[in-house]
């Protein structure tokens, strides 16, 4: 699936705003995106918000990703 990478996390990605990943729920999708791109490892530690279909999803990696999906991974903002 195509999963769209925002932000500081398409420059941890080396660039890529793209990425073909194939995975079944958020869990796996972090784990093969932190093989793959081994800077993006310390956002998937802070946390990153995961969208599906325009649905925001944080901290519920058992989320299951549905085949066509719109995906986006945005890294979370500090707030205060």
């Amino acid at each position: 699936m195509e999963v769209q990478l925002w932000g500081a996390l398409a420059a941890a990605a080396g660039g890529h705003q793209t990425v073909e990943i194939v995975a079944k729920d958020i869990r796996e999708l972090f784990r093969k995106l932190a093989e793959q791109f081994p800077g993006v490892e310390p956002f998937i530690e802070q946390g990153i918000a995961v969208s599906i279909d325009g649905t925001i999803y944080r901290d519920t990696w058992s989320q299951p990703l549905p085949e066509g999906a719109e995906i986006f991974l945005l890294p979370r903002l500090a707030g205060g």
